[in-house]
């Protein structure tokens, strides 16, 4: 059994897998920015599993909130042991490039302020001996594209921080998971053109939570990502400025 402080558990993704933990006996504490929709969500689980989940308040956009949901959530399990980060922002191109403030709140929160609180919980699990941390960030990290310049940007910087903590920390017992999602129909993507691929939140769910039981350093959903993206990645600079993928 898993004792699991879990960002983003009321929407898409977060939700898919927080139900599946919940479900096999996993004990969970939501952090979220809402109250109501982490009561709903606390509700659907107790539902689940007979004993419900623990709420408290942890805003993306308000680093002074990450410290006390942290320390709330260990009170709740005794202690965690592994810390789930689902949450954050989206905004297409277009949008971004045309509003500085979204830009802004898109940046902070996907980059800057996931870092900042997996630096709370890398501290916290080390200081016990070690734990899980598992985090979603994007195949949009992985190459530069027209259509998600700006997100991208955001996704590859805290991919890259989180390959680099498995390459320091694994030793010491912090077992870090990097998921790439590729598209995923959640109400983050409702109204964008459909790729090859595209999925829903409980078909990439149950691979998420075995990478996080096998700790495995990086996984990509559904599988096929890693070879579309391996295959992006060869193409030349020239022929990316001609296509709109």
């Amino acid at each position: 059994m898993r004792k699991v402080a879990f960002l983003g558990a009321t929407k898409g993704i977060g939700r898919a897998l927080a139900r599946r933990m919940a479900a096999r006996g996993d004990r969970l504490v939501l952090l979220g920015r809402d109250p109501e929709d982490l009561r709903r969500s606390a509700a659907d689980l107790g539902a689940r599993d007979g004993a419900g989940a623990g709420i408290a308040t942890c805003d993306l956009l308000r680093p002074e909130t990450f410290g006390a949901a942290l320390d709330e959530a260990d009170r709740l399990l005794d202690g965690f042991d592994t810390v789930v980060v689902t949450a954050g922002l989206f905004g297409t191109q277009e949008a971004l490039e045309a509003d500085a403030d979204a830009r802004d709140r898109v940046l902070t929160a996907d980059f800057t302020n996931t870092i900042h609180f997996c630096e709370l919980a890398r501290e916290r699990l080390l200081a016990r001996g070690g734990g899980t941390l598992c985090v979603l960030s994007s195949v949009a990290g992985d190459r530069a594209r027209k259509p998600v310049i700006l997100y991208g940007a955001a996704k590859a910087g805290l991919s890259f921080y989180l390959a680099g903590l498995d390459a320091k920390f694994r030793d010491q017992g912090l077992r870090t998971v990097l998921v790439k999602p590729g598209f995923i129909r959640t109400g983050m993507t409702a109204g964008l053109p459909e790729p090859p691929f595209a999925t829903d939140p409980d078909a990439v769910a149950p691979a998420i939570l075995k990478a996080i039981d096998r700790g495995t350093p990086e996984v990509y959903v559904p599988a096929v990502w890693r070879l579309v993206m391996f295959a992006v990645r060869q193409l030349p600079r020239t022929v990316m400025r001609k296509i709109k993928f």
